[in-house]
């Protein structure tokens, strides 16, 4: 692994997009998928992952709030509809949801079926019977990042195990449902950190790979953290895509904060599906915007 790492940050960068390039377009053509979250259970959080704003042991000052009713997801769920959004997620803050807080999750996605749109949660750790009624309830999809290495994840976070969340995402393609899985970078992270969690996640075959990029939050413990440099964020999505050839890269978090001027490149760099809309605590991109980003580099939304 250290040889194959080497000479991946050896090669020339433009070289490195180069390849990564070729192979979104040999595996997912010029097409591009886009997936929205709305914040369905907000702060309060009893884990202690050192980037989130939700933590209740951050004084972030982020909102709080139980889980929702059905009636404010539904408008939103159609409105990204409208917009051409393929998939729909619910996400709520904690490591795990109650018995009633999963009863009535299920509740909401029934609701939520009748709009016609795939729908996702992503909703912390869970357990194969609550994930098998979640998808008995019209649930297309689970999410549940791991974040980054297994052998960096405790400096991360310390209440729950790296293996928790490998287990859930087990749990879920047992029950048959489709597993998005990612991670964040910009944490302090090392480069071998990055090719192992690509590694990971190639070994449990998740179908879409959210890439997110670390903004520092004020009253989080990384909150003096430097961002990534653009340069070095696109080589985190083509390294992505070189392991994952075939999986949805999918950019998320981050995206205009840290690549700036060079949003326009991740496609180059090898993505093929965007998260569109503001994401849990910090602002997005407009749908609007991404459509004419999509428009100007001759893609098309599926």
């Amino acid at each position: 692994m250290k040889e194959v790492l080497e000479n991946f940050l050896k090669k020339d960068f433009y070289e490195v997009l180069c390849t990564a390039n070729t192979l979104r377009r040999i595996y997912k053509g010029d097409v591009v998928e886009l997936c929205a979250i709305v914040n369905a259970k907000s702060g309060a959080c009893s884990g202690d992952c050192k980037f989130c704003a939700q933590s209740a042991k951050h004084k972030t000052g982020v909102k709080v709030y139980p889980l929702v009713e059905a009636e404010d997801i539904v408008p939103l769920a159609k409105k990204a509809k409208e917009d051409k959004v393929k998939r729909f997620s619910l996400v709520t803050s904690g490591i795990k949801l109650s018995k009633k807080e999963v009863l009535k999750l299920g509740e909401i996605i029934e609701k939520l079926t009748s709009v016609g749109i795939s729908l996702c949660a992503s909703v912390g750790l869970i357990s194969k019977e609550e994930i098998k009624y979640l998808k008995d309830c019209g649930l297309t999809r689970l999410h549940c990042n791991l974040e980054t290495s297994e052998e960096f994840f405790p400096k991360i976070c310390t209440t729950h195990s790296f293996y928790d969340k490998v287990k859930t995402l087990e749990s879920a393609k047992e029950v048959g449902l489709s597993v998005c899985s990612g991670g964040i970078f910009g944490i302090g992270e090392t480069w071998e950190d990055r090719l192992s969690l690509a590694l990971t996640l190639k070994k449990l075959d998740v179908d879409s790979v959210p890439v997110n990029f670390l903004i520092p939050i004020k009253g989080t413990p990384l909150e003096s953290t430097k961002m990534l440099e653009p340069f070095e964020a696109l080589r985190i999505i083509a390294l992505l895509r070189l392991i994952l050839p075939e999986k949805d890269i999918r950019i998320a978090g981050g995206r205009k904060q840290v690549l700036k001027d060079f949003s326009s490149w991740i496609f180059i760099a090898g993505a093929n599906a965007l998260m569109t809309g503001n994401y849990l605590t910090t602002k997005g991109v407009s749908f609007e915007e991404d459509l004419n980003f999509i428009k100007l580099h001759e893609l098309y939304i599926i």
